[in-house]
C-alpha cells in the first residue's frame, strides 16, 4: 500500500491509500463517518487486476482538517480531486460515503464514474429524509458519540456485533482519531438527493445488510428504487459492514460491477 496525497479545493490535502498495479482500472473507496480509508484493508479483500484508492475524507485519518463540512460543493470538489488523479473509476461509498457520492453527482455528474457501489449507505441527511433513514444503533449513539469516546467505542462495537474483537478495536482506534468538532459537523447538514439519484446513468449496485441497525435497509431500498437499473443486493444476517462481515461475497460483487 502506498500513501499519496491530492490537493482539494481550498488547499487542504486528502490522503489516498493506493494498492494494486499502476494503470489497472481504479476503484475509489470512500469510508463512513468517523472512520478512515484504512477500514477497507481490514476486510482482507483482494481485487486482482484493479488498483484500489481508499480516500481519507477531510478531517479523518491522514487528511487535513480544513474548510466547510456542511457544504455539498466542498465534498463534491474533494472527490473530484481524487478522480482527477485516478481517471474514470468505479466509486464505492460506505455509510456516510454514499452521501459524499451524492454530493459529487450533484455537481459533476457521472463523467468520471464508470460504476457505483453503495454499501450500507445514506444518500441523504436531515430530518425526514428517506435516503438517510437511520436505525436504533445510530439513534442510541447520538449525540453522545460525537464528544464521548466511550459512547463512540460502544457504537463501533454495536454497528456489526459479529465482528472479531480485534477488528472492533481497529475501528474504535480509527474513530477516536477524528476530532469531536468534525464528528459533529458531518451531522449538521440537510441534503435531499432524489433528483441526483434519478439522473444516475452508470451501472449501480446497492449492498445492504438485512440486520443493519445503523442505516436502515429502507434507505437502500429508496436509493435502489430511484437509480435507473440499480441492482439491490440484501445480505442476510449482516449488519452495517457487509465488506467486513461477508468479504468474499462483497469482493465477488464488486469485481462483477467494476469488471
Amino acid at each position: 500500500m502506498q500513501l499519496t496525497h491530492v490537493t482539494a479545493a481550498g488547499g487542504g490535502r486528502l490522503a489516498v491509500r493506493e494498492a494494486g498495479p499502476p494503470g489497472a482500472p481504479p476503484v475509489v473507496l470512500i469510508h463512513g463517518w468517523a472512520q478512515t480509508g484504512a477500514v477497507w484493508g481490514l476486510s482482507g479483500i483482494h481485487l486482482p487486476g484493479f488498483r484500489t484508492c481508499a480516500v481519507d475524507l477531510r478531517g479523518h485519518g491522514e487528511s487535513d482538517d480544513f474548510g466547510d463540512y456542511r457544504d455539498s460543493a466542498r465534498w463534491a470538489a474533494d472527490l473530484d480531486a481524487v478522480l482527477a488523479r485516478t481517471g474514470p473509476a468505479t466509486v464505492v461509498g460506505w455509510s456516510y460515503g454514499g452521501l459524499v457520492i451524492a454530493d459529487y453527482l450533484r455537481f459533476h455528474g457521472t463523467a468520471r464514474i464508470t460504476a457505483l457501489v453503495l454499501v450500507g449507505a445514506i444518500t441523504e441527511i436531515g430530518r425526514g429524509r428517506p435516503g438517510g433513514e437511520i436505525g436504533p444503533v445510530m439513534r442510541a449513539a447520538l449525540p453522545a458519540a460525537i464528544t464521548d469516546d466511550a459512547a463512540l467505542a460502544e457504537f463501533c462495537r454495536a454497528m456489526a456485533p459479529a465482528l472479531p474483537a480485534g477488528t472492533v478495536g481497529d475501528l474504535t482506534a480509527s474513530a477516536a482519531t477524528v476530532s469531536h468538532r468534525v464528528r459533529g459537523e458531518l451531522f449538521r447538514r440537510d441534503v435531499g438527493s432524489a433528483d441526483v439519484l434519478t439522473a444516475v446513468d452508470v451501472p449501480t449496485l446497492v449492498v445492504h445488510g438485512t440486520r443493519d441497525e445503523v442505516v436502515a435497509p429502507a434507505a437502500a431500498e429508496y436509493s435502489a428504487a430511484l437509480i435507473p437499473g440499480a441492482e439491490l443486493s440484501l445480505y442476510p444476517d449482516t449488519a452495517h459492514a457487509p465488506f467486513l462481515e461477508r468479504p468474499a461475497r462483497f469482493a465477488a460483487d464488486l469485481r462483477r460491477v467494476a469488471g
